[in-house]
């Protein structure tokens, strides 16, 4: 049972949050794939459905070797047994650490642009954002690290929140911009919370830098963010887990999981993680990324010749193209809204990212190139129609 990109799946009326539209509405705006996950999981999950007893789930030795093998082979990075913790979700296991490794009102920071939840997961438990914002210079973004030390030395930053590989800007960063990530938030005692739920999602032949594989000052203090479901498009079963090398650290943070009450597998989180960790499921994500790579040139080639003021960031990383429009409008906010009112297309606004966000829309691509073609297609009208207002 193969997966057959070019197949378009009908999600209306399926309580999909991305399809949540009105009729003439395409969404492409959450970072979320119009594809069925890989077969080796959908078998899984129908093998676990046809037993009919859902009770409570323990970790099997089957979910720790998953994420060891998966990562010691296909990214280099030595992982123990009892260095995982099970997490309902990347986003849940950094609450968690948020408000065990930091207290109200402390600042932590984030380099921006930069996943919108990080926002909400420090300012929703009474911390403070500091922003270090990325440089964009020459179409294209690099660290700011003389800022960023700077950030760091401030007495009330106590973590960074490190995204990696980066959403939206959707690069991965190097074994030297992570070293010197890990050497300044040592000398500052900051602590490294490294989400790298998208860390699959590279281009064809393309790796990613775990920062806990770069050196012992990275490993050992950081906390890692893993999980399959982005890459096998499985949000809604719930799975993930963090990696924690420093026992001091791993204990806190396993104490934390547990009282927030999102450290317990279900018999669905476990089956679908082993199986999308397994050979059949690299398989698949070969052509996954394949497929997204063909996207993503689609689009790179219709921009060029029929939005030639649109510039799309250069990527390794990702299914989220950050298409800079500030030759349109420096309020993609507002853009975001006209073009979906005037020709149905909904991308996401990149204000809600913070840095100079405001100049970009970030559009998702891992969909069917057919649909895809739509997406551009109204883009096109729709800027032509932004600009006759504006004329």
């Amino acid at each position: 049972m193969k997966t057959d990109f070019n197949e378009i799946i009908d999600r209306r009326g399926t309580g999909s949050e991305k399809w949540n539209v009105r009729e003439n509405e395409l969404p492409m705006w959450v970072a979320d794939m119009d594809f069925p996950t890989a077969p080796c999981v959908r078998r899984a999950l129908e093998k676990r459905a046809a037993h009919g007893v859902f009770g409570y789930s323990m970790l099997p030795g089957t979910w720790f070797e998953a994420y060891r093998n998966w990562w010691g082979t296909h990214h280099g990075l030595a992982v123990a047994r009892g260095e995982l913790l099970f997490a309902t979700g990347v986003i849940p296991a950094l609450a968690s650490a948020v408000r065990k490794f930091t207290t109200p009102a402390d600042k932590i920071v984030i380099q921006t642009p930069v996943y919108n939840h990080f926002f909400t997961s420090i300012r929703n438990n009474g911390r403070q954002v500091l922003e270090n914002p990325l440089i964009y210079r020459d179409g294209e973004y690099e660290m700011d690290f003389e800022d960023l030390d700077r950030k760091l030395s401030d007495p009330q930053a106590t973590m960074m929140i490190l995204c990696n590989p980066q959403n939206p800007v959707g690069r991965t960063w190097s074994r030297e911009e992570l070293a010197r990530i890990g050497s300044l938030c040592r000398k500052h005692h900051v602590l490294v919370f490294s989400d790298e739920i998208h860390c699959d999602l590279t281009a064809p032949d393309t790796g990613y830098v775990p920062f806990a594989s770069v050196d012992e000052t990275c490993r050992m203090n950081s906390i890692t963010a893993l999980a399959p479901t982005k890459t096998f498009n499985i949000a809604g079963v719930h799975s993930a887990a963090v990696f924690i090398p420093e026992e001091g650290l791993r204990q806190r943070m396993e104490r934390a999981l547990w009282t927030d009450e999102v450290a317990e597998p279900t018999a669905f989180s476990v089956d679908a993680t082993v199986a999308a960790f397994s050979d059949e499921g690299w398989e698949w994500l070969v052509s996954l990324r394949d497929y997204i790579d063909g996207n993503k040139k689609t689009a790179y080639a219709f921009l060029e010749q029929e939005l030639p003021e649109i510039h799309a960031v250069s990527q390794n990383a990702t299914y989220l193209m950050w298409l800079d429009i500030s030759r349109y409008t420096d309020d993609s906010e507002a853009f975001q809204q006209f073009l979906r009112k005037e020709t149905g297309l909904y991308v996401t606004p990149g204000t809600i990212y913070g840095g100079n966000g405001n100049l970009f829309l970030r559009l998702n691509v891992a969909c069917p190139r057919r649909v895809l073609e739509d997406g551009l297609d109204r883009l096109k009208t729709g800027l032509a129609l932004w600009r006759a207002r504006q004329e």
